[in-house]
């Protein structure tokens, strides 16, 4: 099958990878350079670099609404353009250039995560399930019909990194039967359903600073939603910042004051006293992000 792959970050690599093992990529659209980085150099995103490693054309225009994008779309005769974490809204007049039309890989079960961040709020939530979803695109965000799911458990020790990852070789999957199905047109569209929709939020930096008045659980949940990055952060009584990669609920009884620094025998983390019963255990890292710590010195 003759396919356009529209995609950005790491996430949508496994799928580019997977499809361009079984089919024809015709070309590759993907977002422009961004600065990146401590010298903020343009930096390609992970697509664009996988495309060129593999000589496949790569296009990054900022938007496809030009008339000559369309007419470049429309004279690359695709059966189907494959979406996976692109970062561009299409239009209905996008939808409607290949020959079976737009289908885009998510990564949660639809309807509970529409949207820019469905695996950081997924964990955030504390759901104990999410999953991917393969959906016939539509003008609407992440509402189309869903063509295929696979759902997978997240543990209780998932962080964004380890579900983003297991989330990506599961859309590669499922995209592969996605358009096995459609080609043997076999394929039953499902309507979602309006119940237990849910927006994602794209996630900003002022909201990763931890409140320890808040539950251990809340916390823990927050902490794993955001490793390693953004990564949540404490600021400490001399106002510097302590970033925090993973976290464990102990129930140990302690009469310390919330937020009091405890260490516990056998453990080289500190924790943190978040009420009588709940002591967080901190796995904490410099403010430069490189060398892992033992504790707030």
């Amino acid at each position: 099958m003759r396919i356009i792959f529209m995609g950005s970050p790491s996430f949508a690599v496994k799928s580019l990878e997977s499809l361009n093992r079984h089919h024809t990529i015709i070309s590759v659209y993907t977002q422009p350079p961004r600065p990146a980085g401590r010298g903020m150099r343009k930096k390609a995103t992970a697509v664009a670099e996988f495309a060129k490693a593999n000589e496949i054309t790569c296009y990054s225009p900022s938007s496809l609404k030009p008339e000559n994008e369309i007419q470049k779309l429309k004279q690359a005769n695709a059966d189907l353009i494959v979406v996976v974490a692109y970062g561009l809204i299409l239009s209905q007049t996008v939808l409607d250039i290949p020959r079976l039309g737009c289908i885009n890989g998510h990564a949660s079960l639809l309807p509970r995560w529409r949207g820019a961040a469905p695996i950081h709020r997924a964990l955030e939530a504390g759901d104990e399930q999410t999953g991917i979803t393969i959906m016939q695109m539509e003008v609407g965000l992440d509402t189309g019909p869903m063509l295929q799911q696979i759902p997978t458990e997240i543990k209780p020790n998932d962080t964004f990194q380890t579900l983003h990852d297991r989330l990506s070789i599961l859309t590669a999957d499922c995209l592969l039967e996605t358009i096995k199905l459609i080609k043997e047109n076999r394929i039953v569209p499902i309507i979602q359903p309006e119940d237990g929709a849910n927006y994602a939020n794209k996630v900003l930096k002022s909201e990763v600073e931890l409140d320890l008045r808040q539950s251990a659980q809340i916390i823990s949940n927050k902490i794993r939603a955001f490793s390693p990055v953004p990564s949540c952060w404490l600021r400490l009584a001399n106002g510097k910042r302590i970033k925090i990669i993973e976290s464990e609920i102990k129930k140990i009884k302690s009469a310390l004051p919330l937020g009091s620094l405890i260490l516990l025998e056998g453990q080289k983390n500190p924790g943190i006293a978040l009420s009588e019963k709940n002591v967080l255990l901190l796995n904490l890292i410099q403010p430069s992000g490189k060398k892992p710590m033992t504790g707030f010195d």
